[in-house]
């Protein structure tokens, strides 16, 4: 594919004189089926293959489209932070590898937070960018969960949290770690006003973050097939020295052993979150 791609499409280009006025992004292979989709009927379809119903990656901006009434919602700044306070550098700079993510996906971090009304009940919503480093969280992530909860209680919202993420952001270290406490904080905050705090977990939700806040919704939804834990599979095969069943970690298995509450369609999410915040939400 890459010998066509590089060398004979080139050359017959150049043979004709044909430019190359075709977008590149017109399709997307499906992760599951492998079924190739047509981009345009994949976004009207909410990134979910009609072959096979696996969920694909939705771009934030989208996801926060399809969940708020009429598609409407305000943007809450996450606030700034120390952006490299060890001085980290692997392969390259981290203060490098923030800049490249930052051109790469618009956002300041992993970390987006919107307000708005879903089915008519007040939300605040900090949902994660897998793209950003593996939805790493770092003290931006800690920070920016803080200022969504605070904002939840000053405007008696209720409190939706999206994670997507490997977990702590290594090149922060144990400044990282500290913010798993910091978000059971969040949470705290949220529900000490009272009011409904909910998860939707989506794929992947591993690490520090089903470590600690992601884990404690009042009610926990997830995608379907979202990997949902803690270590990987085969750190824990190999400490145990059994093997695990297959649907092991899926969001179905931790639907059928009592850990999450709901496995619901992306078609059905912005139906069942509605009914869900006017259930719970007491008038204020």
């Amino acid at each position: 594919m890459n010998w066509i791609t590089n060398y004979v499409r080139p050359t017959l280009r150049a043979l004709v004189g044909q430019k190359n006025d075709t977008p590149e992004n017109l399709w997307t292979k499906c992760s599951s089926c492998e079924q190739m989709i047509f981009q345009k009927d994949l976004e009207k379809n909410l990134h979910v293959c009609d072959s096979c119903q696996y969920h694909l990656y939705m771009p934030i901006k989208e996801r926060l489209k399809a969940l708020y009434d009429e598609g409407q919602y305000d943007v809450i700044e996450v606030p700034d932070v120390v952006a490299d306070p060890l001085k980290f550098k692997d392969s390259k700079k981290y203060t490098d590898r923030l800049k490249t993510y930052r051109q790469k996906t618009q956002e300041k971090d992993a970390l987006s937070i919107a307000y708005g009304h879903i089915g008519g009940k007040r939300v605040v919503t900090a949902v994660f960018n897998f793209q950003f480093m593996g939805g790493s969280m770092g003290m931006a992530v800690g920070e920016g969960l803080i200022k969504a909860a605070q904002t939840a209680v000053q405007k008696k919202a209720g409190f939706l949290v999206v994670p997507a993420s490997g977990g702590a952001r290594m090149q922060e270290g144990i400044l990282s770690l500290m913010q798993l406490p910091r978000s059971i904080i969040a949470v705290e905050m949220v529900r000490e006003a009272t009011l409904p705090y909910v998860v939707l977990l989506t794929h992947p939700t591993t690490g520090g973050v089903s470590a600690s806040f992601a884990m404690m919704g009042d009610v926990t939804l997830s995608e379907p097939g979202a990997t949902i834990g803690f270590a990987g599979r085969r750190v824990i095969e190999e400490t145990i020295r059994e093997a695990l069943p297959d649907d092991f970690q899926t969001a179905e298995y931790l639907e059928d052993h009592g850990m999450i509450d709901a496995v619901v369609h992306r078609k059905d999410l912005k139906s069942k979150l509605s009914t869900l915040f006017r259930l719970v939400s007491a008038e204020r």
